[in-house]
């Protein structure tokens, strides 16, 4: 009895986040389940029911359907490179050496400012004119022309990434090397005495153990990629055409801009489902590769 006593104790500091929960998520989410099917501009309280009707209407969209392809064009490239070029860096910070805590304070530093903040400056340094700051040092170094760094369409997606790549490296470093200060170096030093390369203690030692750092590393980068908007908005705000529009940019304009709520909220469900998915899938095929190294 005194046991039940005291975990309720402890379950009632739970309430305020469960009710800060169901009042700015829960609640929120019924009610786009709800608009979804309807033609409400977000104003009016009179609105009617149109069943199926803006789901429909989304896979039409001509930008909804460009907005798609970027945003998963741009979760793919954050989460391999991201996790390709990461586990090195943690690699190369984990070593000891004078200044090591400046060196990983530098690579920290991009995740701290604000996105939005740091995509306006970046949009300046790949301004696709002769006075943006790339193009100034192409220009003077190597005498090259002007080059349309965010007004041609394949350019500014790939300047998003680089500039979302290093925001988001250094970050994923530290958590890597969370977990590979926790790796005891007897592990190390039983494969030294059998004779083992840098690469075999690489492969068999290191990799297996950061398992459970590469799954939340992993559900974070898709999570973050898939609801990404202030850095493309900063950059291009969704151009040239379509072209680096994401899918939470485009709910925004419709919903907010174009007063197609009901589309919006329709789209905005889609979104949640596909994300859940995404999210299970990477959860459960994590969770079998960490039971499969234990």
């Amino acid at each position: 009895m005194y046991k039940i006593k005291k975990n309720i104790q402890y379950e009632l500091f739970l309430i305020p986040a469960l009710v800060a929960y169901t009042v700015f998520i829960v609640v929120p989410l019924i009610q786009s389940g709800i608009y979804s099917f309807t033609n409400f501009d977000g104003v009016q309280q009179s609105y009617g029911f149109v069943g199926f009707q803006n789901y429909w209407e989304i896979f039409t969209d001509d930008a909804l359907m460009g907005a798609l392809g970027f945003t998963i064009m741009y979760m793919v490239c954050m989460v391999v490179i991201i996790t390709v070029l990461a586990i090195p860096l943690a690699i190369l910070l984990d070593k000891k050496g004078r200044g090591k805590g400046i060196q990983r304070a530098v690579f920290f530093f991009p995740a701290i400012p604000s996105k939005l903040l740091v995509g306006y400056l970046w949009c300046f340094i790949f301004a696709p004119t002769s006075t943006g700051v790339i193009n100034v040092i192409l220009k003077n170094v190597f005498h090259m022309d002007a080059v349309p760094w965010t007004s041609d369409p394949l350019l500014a997606k790939i300047s998003i990434i680089t500039v979302a790549i290093w925001c988001n490296l250094g970050y994923h470093a530290m958590l890597y090397l969370a977990y590979l200060q926790a790796i005891s170096n007897d592990y190390y030093e039983a494969a030294e005495i059998d004779g083992a390369t840098w690469w075999q203690r690489f492969r068999y030692i290191t990799y297996p153990m950061l398992a459970p750092a590469m799954t939340i590393s992993l559900m974070l980068l898709i999570t973050d990629s898939l609801k990404i908007f202030d850095l493309p908005k900063a950059m291009t705000d969704g151009g040239p055409g379509f072209s680096t529009y994401t899918i939470t940019q485009v709910i925004m304009l419709r919903g907010v801009t174009e007063q197609k709520y009901g589309q919006a909220s329709a789209m905005s469900m889609i979104f949640c489902l596909m994300v859940l998915v995404i999210a299970v899938i990477q959860i459960t095929l994590s969770q079998r590769r960490e039971e499969n190294v234990r």
